[in-house]
């Protein structure tokens, strides 16, 4: 059952798919309509979910699911990913690659593969001042205080050479 983001617990589950491309504007009418009859119908364990979501950047699609103190059944997950894997056939894009970078240049959001992202860290194309999304978070409280990190801060920090004096 769809309900406001603003009204899910701050430790409900949430999921992050990052898109491998900016999804165009004719296209966000039709991703919110696909993700709302989703969610009116997801179901764990024959009860109705309450869930939410976000678009942000016109990037990122993020689900929420209010889940109590229970885990969701492994259906339910399964549910969820097999919407996700028929959203990407739809749009022709990729949204559960996990291997890749999504980081701020500026005002706009990067998408990058690992190894593409590495090159960028090579030749300095890429700062240790880069915001990068962390977009293994699992929880709405982190995703207002730890889905947009400073490189540094996550798991690529370790790649950046420090800077000498």
């Amino acid at each position: 059952m769809l309900v406001p983001f603003s009204k899910i617990s701050e430790h409900s589950k949430l999921w992050i798919f990052p898109s491998s491309r900016k999804f165009y504007q004719q296209e966000i009418p039709k991703i919110k309509a696909f993700i709302e009859d989703f969610l009116n119908s997801w179901q764990d364990n024959g009860e109705n979910l309450q869930g939410s979501y976000l678009l942000k950047y016109n990037r990122f699609i993020i689900i929420s699911a209010e889940t109590s103190d229970k885990n969701l059944s492994i259906k339910a997950h399964d549910l969820l990913t097999a919407f996700i894997l028929n959203l990407e056939t739809k749009l022709n894009v990729l949204l559960l690659d996990k291997i890749n970078v999504c980081y701020k240049q500026g005002e706009f959001v990067q998408y990058k593969e690992f190894k593409e992202f590495k090159e960028l860290l090579k030749n300095k194309s890429v700062s240790n001042k880069t915001v990068v999304f962390n977009n293994m978070i699992t929880t709405k409280e982190e995703l207002e205080y730890h889905w947009e990190i400073n490189i540094m801060d996550s798991w690529l920090g370790h790649l950046v050479k420090p800077h000498k004096n």
